[in-house]
């Protein structure tokens, strides 16, 4: 074998042993690396929040639900989506009625819960409360009465949406009706009417939103009438004595008409809502100054029982 040959040989071996250490260290040590690197991206990967669910949840003694289904919202709505379980709905028909119409003395107490990140488009002081609101008005649907239900609503700033929807954003409990109902609602009756919703208008308009003060003085209103039958709610429009008595008439009849939509769209039963309007006939101050005549220029909303 000559010197040349045995050379070629040793070089061969050399790289052989090269390609054996490479493949059987250097691999070994991407493949650790890669699978740290994999580790550390799933530390570093955004986890996202399950979202929160509520059930259809109440009970007393022998009588008691627990199912996973309940009235759906969408975020910032007080309009629950349909169609609605088919399990809620025989709870609370035949079920939940039969139970409130056997035993007079209890009431459902509906809370409605909200994030206060929600816009509340309704005329309720929180989006909670109108949810609530509206559950109450699919019960009074299925005749269960209004004065054996009671709402509420409650900040759940934890509350996470599937999406756009939340999953249940209603509470429930049964409980006794109130020993001193007829007193309370006496007192309501005296504090709505010592300090009635007052509604105000730029000249010519018919529209307007409202603060906060005014939506608990809704939810006031809707409240007693909830809870005392006959009950009626009475919105009067008024004017400024600008322009012709006829389009003054007419104006206040608008404006008394548009905040009785306003009431109904928000759940207050239109059959207890009478509009009337007065136009220019009762002014509470003078209409020769701009500010007498913006005073003027309302709609009262109080209650006659």
């Amino acid at each position: 074998m000559t010197k040349t040959t045995t050379n070629l040989i040793g070089i061969i071996i050399v790289i052989l042993a090269g390609i054996y250490f490479y493949v059987m260290y250097c691999s070994e040590c991407n493949a650790e690396n890669q699978k740290e690197a994999a580790v550390e991206s799933e530390m570093v990967k955004p986890t996202v929040p399950e979202a929160t669910s509520y059930p259809f949840s109440f009970s007393d003694g022998d009588f008691a639900y627990n199912l996973k289904d309940n009235f759906n919202f969408n975020v910032s709505s007080a309009s629950f989506l349909e169609p609605l379980s088919q399990n809620v709905k025989d709870a609370i028909v035949p079920g939940l009625k039969n139970f409130l119409t056997e035993n007079a003395n209890k009431v459902i107490n509906i809370v409605g819960l909200y994030k206060n990140d929600e816009k509340n488009p309704t005329a309720f002081p929180n989006l909670g409360f109108a949810r609530a609101n509206a559950v109450k008005n699919y019960f009074i649907s299925q005749e269960i009465s209004s004065d054996q239900i009671n709402i509420d609503g409650k900040l759940m700033p934890d509350m996470v949406a599937e999406g756009k929807i939340f999953l249940g954003p209603v509470g429930y409990s049964l409980g006794e009706k109130s020993a001193t109902l007829e007193e309370e609602m006496s007192a309501l009756l005296q504090k709505i009417m010592a300090d009635p919703l007052v509604l105000y208008f730029d000249t010519g308009e018919a529209t307007i939103n409202l603060n906060a003060s005014q939506r608990q003085k809704v939810a006031d209103i809707s409240r007693y009438l909830d809870k005392v039958k006959g009950a009626r709610c009475d919105v009067i429009g008024d004017t400024d004595n600008v322009g012709k008595r006829r389009d003054n008439i007419r104006l206040g009849q608008e404006r008394a008409d548009f905040i009785k939509s306003y009431l109904a769209n928000n759940g207050i039963a239109a059959t207890k809502i009478k509009a009337d309007s007065k136009g220019p006939r009762d002014p509470i101050a003078s209409n020769d100054t701009e500010e007498g005549r913006a005073k003027n220029r309302r709609t009262v909303v109080t209650l006659n029982n």
